[in-house]
Formats: structure tokens, C-alpha cells, sequence
């Protein structure tokens, strides 16, 4: 991957960003990007790019600037039809933006959180107590990271228990679908449809639990907040970003921990650094790596213009390890303030439900402290392609836990 000067004084960048060696290890790219200035232009895609902390965050912040409703991927809306129907939350912009995201907003509040804390809580020492029974050795991936989200989760979406297995192959592909059309998209193809179904069948009012987020969001359907038709829509988007991301976030500060020793000893002294911990890990590892906006106008970004109609694509990640926002940015610790990461977005779409993500973190992360001195890597770990995810397939642990040391 090279850098060369030539389009006009702007910096050029060949290099495919959702290739496989990238995708397996961005951060040289993303060193090069923040480097070479603050936009490069991408000849692989025709697109720009903005890396440093700075200029992201400036983006996701200035909706009237670089829209959503263009579509947060490669794919442009303005010519080409997407593949479901656009995001309410993720793909709108103001003025249809707003209604769904207060109904959203107020269904995931502080007294939603409240409710949900003890049986989180109760249902993460259940889990580690269930895996920590089979022995000291297990796959943090596929034994904590994954089960616990869709333990609880869909439960307060209020969703039944048939099917859940399809949820975290559904995110999959739509976040590949961020991405370009390449072997990672040919490859959940095939049931692209099937799983989009089910996952619009999980919306309709019939099917949901009359106590969950769900039933809430139909509720302010009923009170005109929204429409009747955008209600689904609405409960769609917990399903679509509410489960793989924070699978993901759980991978990370668990992969964190295990390469981190120390900072687990003082996650332990201090049970109430948990939600800082996931915090940390979402800046250090960035699960959403990636998201596109669309040029409302001719935008200027230091000596250069972002032509209007043109895509931007934000690296989250590389902004996230920005040295000239963070010391030390490719240290994990939990003696920094993470706040300020962009890892949940930034601005009017900034996630939604990220204080549901960090209550569950919060749980699985006290329940196993309380029983593990320490967690190592027990084996080589896999990473998991996916065009906008950065993501785990496997970490293999071995815990030292507290009644044997």
C-alpha cells in the first residue's frame, strides 16, 4: 500500500480499504491515512477519505454537511435503490429523522436501563457460572461475548426465542453491505432475503412481548409520535445494530483484558471501572470501524474541496488511535477518559443504544471479575471479516479463578 500525490495537490491512496489484509489488520492504513492529511482521496472506490480524530468527528457532527440519507455505505442513494428499506435512525436525516429517534431515545432511557439492571446482572452471573462450569479453558467469543447479548437483549426487545440464531448472521451481512459488493457480501447472498424476513416478521406488533421496547415503540405509534408505519421500522433498528456491534464490544475489552493483565488486576480492585473499561476498548479496538456520508455541497476540509454529491468515508478506527488527540492511543488503559471516542458515532445519529451496550458490559464484565484472578489467551485468536466490523471469530482463554489461587 503506497501513497502518492496526484489527484491535483490532493493526497492519493491505492489501497482497498475492505481487502482482506486490511481487514485483518488496519492499522498500518490507518497510520498512512491520518499521515498523508487531513482528507485523501481513494482511487480503489472514488471516494474520500477522512482519517484524523478531528476531521471525523467534525463530519459526524455536521449532518447538514455530509447526510446520512444517502446512505452510510458505498452504495448512493440518490442513484441507486437500496437493498431494504433505509434506516429510520441510520439513514435519515432531519426532519424525518427526528420522531423516530425521540421514540427511540425515550424507550432506551435512564428508567428502561433502571429496570433492566438486576436481572442483567443476575442473568451474566447465571451465564459465568454455567461456562466457568465446564472448566478453566473455553472461547471468550463463543461462551461469554455472543450467548450474553442474545440472552438478554432480544428478550427487552420482546421478540420470541425461535430464531434468535439468525440475528447475529443478519447484522453480518448488513454491515458487509456497507461495504463494496465483494466476496464478504457474495457469501450472505444467498440468504439475504430469508434473514431480512424474519428479522421484519420480529417487528410487527403481533409477535412482540407487550413489555418490551417493541411493544413501547407500537405504544408511541398509538400516540401519533411516530406512524403505524414507521413503528416496525423503528423496533428494526434495535434488531439491526443492537446485537452484533455490542457482540463485538464484549470481544474486544475481553481480548483487551486477556493481553492486558494489569489492567484486569485493577478492573478487580475497582468493579466500578467496568463501563470504562468497555468504553476504552470500544476507542482502542472500534468494533464499527468505518461509516460513509454523502457531500451536501462543495465542502471545504483544510486546502481541499469535498465536491457536493461526492461520498466521504470516515475511518472511526484510525480517528479513534489519532496521536493527535490521544496519548498514547494504541495503549489499553483504564486510567484514560475514553469519553470523546467515536466509536458510537458522534452527533444526532450517535448510537442510540449505546448505554444499553455498556449495561450489558457492565454486567458480564462484574460477574466475571467477581469469580476470574486472571485471563490469558490460550491459543491463536481468529479474526472475523467483515467489511465495516472489526470483529472476532475466536479467542481461546484460560481463567485462574478466585477460590483455586
Amino acid at each position: 500500500m503506497t501513497v502518492t500525490q496526484g489527484y491535483g495537490t490532493l493526497p492519493v491512496n491505492d489501497a482497498d480499504p475492505f481487502g482482506h489484509e486490511v481487514l485483518e489488520n488496519p492499522l498500518p492504513l490507518h497510520a498512512e491515512l491520518r499521515d498523508a492529511g487531513p482528507v485523501v482521496y481513494l482511487t480503489m472506490y472514488d471516494v474520500y477519505a477522512f482519517a484524523r480524530y478531528e476531521h471525523v468527528h467534525a463530519a459526524l457532527a455536521n449532518w447538514q454537511g455530509f447526510q446520512s440519507a444517502a446512505g452510510v455505505g458505498l452504495s448512493n442513494f440518490r442513484y441507486e435503490k437500496p437493498w431494504r428499506p433505509p434506516s429510520l435512525l441510520l439513514e435519515a436525516d432531519p426532519p424525518r429523522h427526528d420522531a423516530p429517534r425521540r421514540v427511540l431515545t425515550k424507550v432506551l432511557g435512564p428508567r428502561a436501563l433502571r429496570r433492566l439492571r438486576e436481572g442483567w446482572h443476575a442473568d451474566a452471573e447465571r451465564l459465568v457460572d454455567e461456562v466457568l462450569a465446564g472448566g478453566d479453558q473455553f472461547d471468550a467469543v463463543t461462551s461469554l461475548a455472543e450467548p450474553f447479548p442474545l440472552r438478554v437483549f432480544p428478550d427487552a426487545v420482546g421478540i420470541p426465542n425461535h430464531g434468535r440464531e439468525h440475528l447475529l448472521p443478519y447484522g453480518d451481512h448488513l454491515f458487509n453491505a456497507f461495504g463494496p459488493p465483494n466476496d464478504l457480501v457474495a457469501k450472505g447472498a444467498p440468504r439475504a432475503a430469508e434473514l431480512s424476513a424474519w428479522v421484519n416478521a420480529q417487528c410487527a406488533r403481533d409477535l412482540l412481548t407487550g413489555d418490551g421496547f417493541g411493544a413501547q415503540i407500537w405504544a408511541a405509534a398509538d400516540r401519533g409520535e411516530i406512524t403505524p408505519e414507521q413503528a416496525p421500522l423503528v423496533v428494526r433498528s434495535l434488531l439491526s445494530a443492537g446485537v452484533d456491534t455490542t457482540v463485538h464490544g464484549l470481544s474486544a475489552v475481553l481480548y483487551a483484558f486477556a493481553t492486558h493483565p494489569e489492567q484486569w488486576r485493577r478492573l478487580r480492585e475497582r468493579p466500578e471501572l467496568a463501563r470504562v473499561a468497555f468504553d476504552e476498548a470500544v476507542r482502542w479496538e472500534s468494533p464499527v470501524q468505518t461509516f460513509f456520508r454523502t457531500a451536501t455541497n462543495d465542502v471545504r476540509v483544510g486546502d481541499h474541496v469535498v465536491p457536493e454529491g461526492r461520498k466521504i468515508l470516515m475511518f472511526l478506527g484510525a480517528a479513534n488511535r489519532d496521536p493527535r488527540r490521544w496519548d498514547d492511543p494504541d495503549a489499553f488503559d483504564l486510567s484514560r477518559d475514553p469519553s470523546g471516542h467515536v466509536g458510537f458515532g458522534m452527533g444526532i445519529h450517535q448510537c442510540v443504544g449505546q448505554h444499553v451496550a455498556r449495561l450489558e458490559a457492565e454486567a458480564l464484565l462484574t460477574a466475571l471479575a467477581r469469580r476470574v484472578r486472571r485471563i490469558e489467551l490460550d491459543g491463536p485468536t481468529r479474526r472475523h471479516h467483515n467489511n465495516t466490523l472489526r470483529a472476532w471469530e475466536s479467542i481461546p482463554v484460560r481463567v485462574h479463578l478466585e477460590k483455586s489461587i
